[in-house]
C-alpha cells in the first residue's frame, strides 16, 4: 500500500511505510547469478548481508516460496520483499533547502551540494538529505529510505535521483542492476594519468581500517571507465563513468592507479605537495535514466560548483 501525505509523516506512518512490501522481477541479464547477488542488484538500497538475513527469515520470497542465497537465478523470477520496520529512530522532516532540477508524481532529481549527508547514520541524526526530502515531498515517507535509490558521499556534489513511490523505486533499482542508469562524474586527480582507461578492480572493506574501502581480491566487482579532459601538469580533470556502484568507488580506484583525487581526506591525504582543497574534488555531473512510468529516456546535467571552478581556474594558471 502506497500512502500519500499532506503533512510530515508521524512515527507510526514511517514504521508502516518501511514495512510495505516491494515486488520486482529478476531481469534476464542476471541469469546464472547467485540469488543473493541478484537481490543486491535489485534492491541496492539494502546491504547484501541484510538481504541474506531476510531470505533466511522468509521476508524475501521467490515465486512465492523460500529460497537459498546460493541458488542460481534464471531470470523472470518474481521476488517479494517484506522488510521489517526500522530499528533506528524515525527521521524527522526538516525544511532544508534543496535544488530540485526535476520533479513529478513519481520521482525527483536533486542537485546535492557538497557537505550534505544523504541519510542519517552514525554520528548524524538529522540535517540530512533524507530529512529534507520528508519535508519537501511527504509522499517519500511511504517509500523505503525515503525513496533514495543511490547515494553520494557527504562531500561529493551533484545529481541524485529519488523515487516518490515504491513502484518507481523498484523500477529505478532495476535500472541500477541492469546498468542502464547512467552516472557521469567529473574529478580532479593528482598527476598525469593515461588519456583513457578502464579500472577493473574489486572493492571491499580495508582489512586494516574498517571505515575505509580498498581494492581487494575478496571485494565485489567494480569497474570505472574514465578519460582525461584537461591536463594541468601536477593534476588533471577526468570524466568518470560508473559501470558498477561500490562505496567510494571512484576515490578508491584512482588511489589504486596512483592518481588520488585532490582534496580527498581519506584516500589522498598523505600526498606530498598537496593541492589545497577542502573536500574530494568529485562532482556527479550527469544522470540519465528511463522514466519509471512513461518510459521516456531522460538526461540531466549539473554544472561544476563554484569551488571546483575556482580550483580548475587556479590549476590552469599554474598556481
Amino acid at each position: 500500500m502506497v500512502r500519500h501525505y499532506s503533512a510530515p509523516p508521524s512515527a507510526a506512518d514511517w514504521e508502516e511505510a518501511f514495512a510495505a512490501p516491494v515486488e520486482a522481477e529478476v531481469p534476464a541479464t542476471l541469469a546464472g547469478e547467485r540469488l543473493d547477488k541478484a537481490l543486491a542488484r535489485l534492491f541496492p538500497q539494502y546491504s547484501r548481508n541484510r538481504l541474506q538475513v531476510w531470505l533466511r527469515e522468509g521476508r524475501l520470497r521467490v515465486d512465492g516460496g523460500r529460497a537459498q542465497p546460493d541458488r542460481r537465478v534464471a531470470g523472470g523470477e518474481r521476488v517479494r520483499l517484506e522488510p521489517p520496520p526500522p530499528e533506528t529512530p524515525v527521521p524527522r522532516a526538516q525544511p532544508i533547502p534543496l535544488v530540485v532540477v526535476y520533479e513529478d508524481a513519481h520521482m525527483l532529481v536533486v542537485d546535492k551540494p557538497a557537505g550534505l549527508v544523504v541519510h542519517p547514520g552514525a554520528g548524524v541524526s538529522d540535517g540530512t538529505l533524507m530529512n529534507a526530502l520528508l519535508a519537501h515531498a511527504p509522499a517519500c515517507a511511504a517509500v523505503p529510505r525515503a525513496g533514495i535509490v543511490h547515494r553520494l558521499d557527504r562531500d561529493t556534489s551533484g545529481l541524485l535521483v529519488v523515487a516518490k513511490t515504491v513502484s518507481a523505486q523498484a523500477a529505478l533499482a532495476r535500472q541500477l542492476a541492469e546498468r542502464t542508469l547512467e552516472r557521469v562524474y567529473l574529478a580532479v586527480v593528482y598527476g598525469d594519468p593515461p588519456a583513457a582507461g578502464l579500472v577493473d578492480a574489486p572493492i571491499g572493506r580495508d582489512a586494516r581500517a574498517r571505515t575505509r574501502m580498498a581494492v581487494t581480491r575478496r571485494g565485489r566487482e567494480a569497474r570505472t571507465r574514465y578519460r582525461v579532459l584537461e591536463r594541468y601538469g601536477r593534476a588533471a580533470l577526468v570524466e568518470c563513468r560508473l559501470q558498477t556502484g561500490r562505496t567510494h568507488q571512484i576515490r578508491v580506484h584512482f588511489q589504486h592507479i596512483r592518481h588520488p583525487l585532490v582534496g580527498d581526506p581519506v584516500y589522498g591525504r598523505y600526498r606530498r605537495h598537496a593541492i589545497p582543497f577542502p573536500r574530494q574534488a568529485l562532482h556527479a555531473a550527469e544522470l540519465a535514466l528511463t522514466h519509471p512510468q512513461s518510459g521516456a529516456r531522460l538526461r540531466w546535467r549539473s554544472p561544476l560548483p563554484a569551488d571546483l571552478r575556482r580550483l580548475i581556474a587556479t590549476l590552469r594558471r599554474g598556481a
